[in-house]
Parts: C-alpha cells; sequence; structure tokens
C-alpha cells in the first residue's frame, strides 16, 4: 500500500517513518502479511470504544494482564526517590501521521494552553493532582520533560497507563492545534471560524478539533499516533486508514500494522451483529457478543468461515450483591453490618446451579473478588464463604438472634417487625434470571425479599444518595486494580455497599458519613492513602494485600459467577488473534490483544 507512495515521492522511506527505537510487538502465531480490510460492525459515534480500543495508544501501557507497566509512546522514564518527580523521554524520531516530529513542543503547548486555560479545561481531572495541587510540567529538551507533584504520587504511572491517551493529554499535535487557538491566532478570525462552523466560541471548534475524545474519529485532518487514522465516516460507516508513521514494528522490522483499513458498518442492534457474524461478514469481533450468544455461535462456524475464541472477562461476579453498610433502617444497618449476617446470605447462594441453568457453565461459580491471573489475585478471597450451606447459614442467622418467626414463617427482627430485604437493580435479561433464584434461596432461609427493578439512570441516583439496602452490579475493574480500586474502596456508586463513607472518603470529610475509628472500612481508606505515596513497591503491596485481606473476611459485597467466558468471532484466515486472553476496561480491551499485528492469512 505504501511502497507504490514511496516510489512516486509521496512518502519518505520507512527507515525515515519509524523513530529511532521503534516499539517491537512480537507477533501472537507469526510473522504476519500485508494487506487486507477487516470488517466489523458498530451503533455509531455512541460506540466509539469499539474503535478506541482498536487503535487508540496511551503514553505507557499495561502489558496483556495488567501487572506490568511497559515503555510506548513514551521510551523510558526516572522516578525521583521522594515519589514527587518523574522524568520522561519521547521516543526520538517518532512521528505524527502527517509526518510533523513528536517533540515536547507539543507537551508544551498541552500544559500551557490547553490544561492551564480555563476555557478548554475549566476542572483539571483528579489524575492530574497529588496533595490538593496539579501537577507542574518542565521542558528538559526536546525529547525529555519533567513532572513535579506537591506530594509522593508513585501510582502516577497506573494513571498514565489508563488515562494517558496520546493525542489527548501530554502529548497533543500542538502544530495543528494552534491554528484553532487565540495565542496564535487573532481572536476575531478564530470566532468567524467558529461561527462558520456552527459554534458560539473559540474553544468549541478547538475542541471539536482536537482535544474532544472523538475528534480522531470525525475530522480527518487530526493527526494521530495510532496504527490506524481516519479515513471517512459516513452515515452508515467508519473507515480508518493506516497510519504511515506508526511507531512499531515485528521482530524482523516490518512496521505494522498489518491490516490496511477497518471498516465499521453501522448496524441498529446486537441481532444485527450476530446475523452478520453468521453471514460470514465479520472478520473478527468480540464487542456486541455476550455468552447468550456462544451457542449460535458456535453452531454457525462452518456456515460463517469463522472460529470462536473464548476470552474471559475480568469480572470476578457478572451479578454482585452489593449489601449496603449505611442503609437508613438502623435495625437493617445493626444485621447488614454483622459478618455473620452477610456470610449466612452469601452461603446460602447455590452458584452452581446458576452458574448451569443461566450462564450454561460460561462463568465460574465464585465469591466476587480478583480474577485468577492478575496482580493480587487470592484464591482464598474467591472460595470465602461461596459454598452453597444453606444449613450453616440458617445456624448462623439463628446464632445472631434471628430465632423468631412471624405467622407466615418468616424470621422476626430485633424491633418485631417481618425480616425484609429490597434489591433495586438495573434490569438486564441476565441479572432478572440471577436474582429470580437469589430471592428464592433467600426466602428458604425465611428472610421475605422484594426485587425493585429501576431505570438505570435512577438506579444511580439512589445508589450515589446511599438509598438501596442491596444494590446488584458487576464486580468489574478486576484487571490493574492499582489503577482502579473504586470497587474495593466503595467509590463507584452502581455497587453502593459504603456509598456515605466513601463520600465522606472522597470529600475529605466534608461530606457523607464517618466510618468509626477503628473499624474495617476506615482501615480500607488509611491503607489505601498508604498505597497511593508509598514508594516502595514491596511496602505498597503490603499495604493493598492487607485491604484484600479486609474483603476476605468481611464479605462486604456477595459473587455469584464469574470470570464469564466471552466470545470471539474471528475469521479463519484472520491471524494473530490470542485465545484465553483477560477482556477488562483497564486494559483498554482488546488492544491488550495487540491488534495492530492482527492479519489476514492468504499464502
Amino acid at each position: 500500500m505504501l511502497k507504490e507512495m514511496v516510489e512516486k515521492g509521496l512518502l519518505p522511506p520507512v527507515e525515515e517513518r519509524l523513530p529511532e527505537n521503534p516499539v517491537v510487538v512480537t507477533p501472537y502465531e507469526e510473522i504476519g502479511q500485508y494487506g487486507g480490510t477487516w470488517r466489523r460492525v458498530w451503533f455509531d459515534l455512541p460506540d466509539q470504544p469499539n474503535v478506541d480500543k482498536i487503535a487508540v495508544e496511551k503514553l505507557v501501557m499495561f502489558d496483556k494482564t495488567g501487572g506490568v507497566i511497559l515503555p510506548n509512546i513514551l521510551e523510558e522514564w526516572q522516578v525521583s526517590s521522594d515519589g514527587k518527580t518523574f522524568v520522561f523521554k519521547i521516543r526520538e524520531g517518532l512521528k505524527w501521521s502527517d509526518g510533523v516530529p513528536v517533540t515536547t513542543e507539543d507537551v508544551r503547548f498541552w500544559y500551557e494552553d490547553i490544561l492551564l486555560d480555563e476555557n478548554l479545561t475549566p476542572t483539571i481531572p483528579s489524575w492530574l493532582i497529588a496533595g490538593g495541587k496539579p501537577l507542574k510540567v518542565e521542558i528538559i529538551d526536546k525529547c525529555t520533560f519533567k513532572v513535579n507533584f506537591e506530594v509522593p504520587y508513585p501510582l502516577f504511572l497506573y494513571q498514565l497507563a489508563y488515562q494517558g491517551q496520546g493525542g489527548y493529554v501530554f502529548v497533543v499535535p500542538s502544530h495543528y492545534l494552534k491554528n484553532f487557538h487565540p495565542k496564535y491566532v487573532p481572536l476575531e478570525k478564530l470566532t468567524q471560524m467558529a461561527k462558520e462552523e456552527g459554534y458560539d466560541y473559540w474553544w468549541q471548534l478547538f475542541a471539536a478539533k482536537g482535544t474532544n475524545t472523538n475528534a480522531w474519529i470525525t475530522n480527518p485532518e487530526l493527526p494521530v499516533l495510532y496504527p490506524w487514522k481516519l479515513k471517512k465516516l459516513t452515515d452508515s460507516q467508519l473507515v480508518i486508514e493506516r497510519n504511515p508513521y506508526y511507531f512499531k514494528v515485528d521482530p524482523e522490522g516490518n512496521q505494522l500494522p498489518y491490516i490496511d483499513e477497518i471498516v465499521f458498518y453501522r448496524i441498529q442492534d446486537k441481532q444485527m451483529a450476530l446475523m452478520k457474524a453468521i453471514a460470514g461478514e465479520i472478520d473478527m469481533q468480540t464487542r456486541h457478543f455476550g455468552t447468550e450468544q456462544f451457542t449460535i455461535l458456535l453452531e454457525n462456524r462452518e456456515k460463517g468461515g469463522y472460529r470462536v475464541l473464548r476470552w474471559v472477562w475480568g469480572v470476578g461476579s457478572i451479578v454482585t450483591f452489593y449489601v449496603n453498610q449505611n442503609v437508613k433502617d438502623p435495625v437493617l444497618r445493626e444485621l447488614f453490618q454483622n459478618p455473620k449476617f452477610r456470610y449466612a446470605l452469601s452461603l446460602a447462594i447455590n452458584r452452581e446451579e446458576i452458574a448451569t441453568l443461566v450462564f450454561h457453565n460460561l462463568g465460574e461459580p465464585r465469591q466476587a473478588s480478583l480474577i485468577t491471573g492478575v496482580a493480587f489475585y487470592d484464591p482464598e478471597w474467591e472460595k470465602a464463604y461461596a459454598e452453597y450451606d444453606p444449613e450453616k447459614a440458617n445456624a448462623l442467622l439463628d446464632e445472631i438472634g434471628l430465632t423468631k418467626r412471624d405467622a407466615e414463617g418468616y424470621r422476626i427482627r430485633s424491633d418485631g417487625k417481618r425480616l425484609e430485604i429490597i434489591i433495586e437493580y438495573s434490569v438486564t435479561d441476565a441479572v432478572v434470571d440471577v436474582l429470580e433464584m437469589v430471592k428464592q434461596y433467600w426466602e428458604n432461609l425465611d428472610i421475605k425479599v422484594l426485587l425493585k427493578p429501576e431505570e438505570r439512570s435512577l438506579y444511580m441516583t439512589r445508589c450515589e444518595a446511599g438509598e438501596p439496602e442491596i444494590g446488584v452490579w458487576s464486580f468489574d475493574r478486576c484487571a490493574a486494580v492499582l489503577s482502579d480500586p473504586g470497587r474495593l474502596l466503595g467509590t463507584v456508586w452502581d455497587g453502593p455497599w459504603a456509598p456515605l463513607y466513601a463520600r465522606w472518603y472522597i470529600s475529605g470529610g466534608k461530606a457523607g458519613e464517618e466510618p468509626p475509628e477503628g473499624s474495617d472500612i476506615r482501615r480500607i481508606y488509611e491503607l489505601w492513602d498508604k498505597v497511593k505515596t508509598s514508594i516502595d513497591e514491596e511496602e505498597r503491596n503490603k499495604y493493598f494485600k492487607e485491604i484484600i485481606d479486609i474483603h476476605k473476611k468481611n464479605i462486604f459485597f456477595i459473587g455469584t459467577v464469574g470470570e464469564m467466558q466471552i466470545p470471539v468471532v474471528v475469521k479463519n484466515n484472520f491471524r494473530n488473534v490470542p485465545d484465553g486472553l483477560i477482556f477488562d476496561h483497564p486494559l483498554f480491551s482488546p488492544k491488550n490483544a495487540r491488534p495492530e499485528q492482527f492479519f489476514f492469512k492468504t499464502r
């Protein structure tokens, strides 16, 4: 594709397009072949992660499991002994997709003219703040820059791997974006340009041209650092094509990506995705396929000319019961804060039955806990109170004083009322099936259970306010947990196991409800504060392991079935796609499969 352009003088030879030290990507199966169009489906712009998670490059990247941070756009770094200063080096000779060199002028422009401009950045993102103050950036030379924080911030690299998308933060195409900034273009002219494109203010035009996260798939002029760049966007399809200046190669020095272009065909619903796969019109895709499609996809493999790989969803429990430690009813609160009550609820659940009847044995019966293969996985937590033992569950309830029954046989609370629990959830089919089964398991303990379905935004609002007695969501964010520990801290509102305590913690004590001195939940927050500031990795890991141990002991949230297998449709001639990959948001999956090394095998 590019050789002809080089011969015509339209493009420099490949050695002039690559950085001095390109990233080497080891193919999963074999050295690939160039060419081909990769066909996928999407739901148009609201489905943007479908595109981002194939192409977008981070400043540094996680390995395939999220356990190790690797160089990427940034070639190397040093961290000061006090954990406050980071010195980063951009790859020498790295170029934007239009051939313009990437330098620290791109960093300076981002810091001074975007981050510190209140029109463009009204609120500085929290991950760029430590000790209550934002980072400071200092340019050292054309490839090297320094980042300083007020306090130690040893987890900053984890945030860079999680949040730091090249082209949006730190390294942005300044040579292009200066055309839309009043520091470099007269404001009167910019205002006129904005109005001509339908905007009221210059900063709206600036965002549309480059800093909106969808700019790279709506503005074909925007230079990028990704394996593919925008070719065209129409009502029916999105096409991204090879970036001739992409900075990665295979072990033989062949510039990646192997595939020329990717076409995303617009569809209306998931059924259309299934039909296109069966018809052989999708070359590789997992997004919009779930465990419920496994059987039909397997049955139609020969017809569609594809194979079905199995990736492991980074979810410790797909249906998880978050027992609200801040529940407003004082009698329920006393019960919910008693670990024996939570153990009883957990022991009453027949996870094997749920795995078989609802998920067709495509997931593992387990406690809500970190998944196998990721950092801080603990097999004891996975098994904690996860066996099916209704006899022991009943004994625990009797032990904490719930021995009396009403006329209908339900247990009676300490205030003489019937023991009744309301479970709130946002509706999906699999959740409803599991909830009906868990309702029966818990009613077998003589606890009355009411199921309360809610529209998602209402559910989220109620969770944030600490209203549900028990809320239901998945236990996700298992990979690269140090970059996103929200499930363990309770700061993710869709899983309301301690929402008012979490509000107190993240507000610095200005809101929410203070957890009792000496309580395990308060200890979790104290430990996380130590994790965030510990320079020594061994010490940091020791503190985080103690957080895991507290959860293992308490079971604040109750899991059912996790480590779900998700189907990956892959055409028989589409190669280098790994099997058994961990699929999770912090890893930007399927980017952790390294799509730039996928290829069509034609010989």
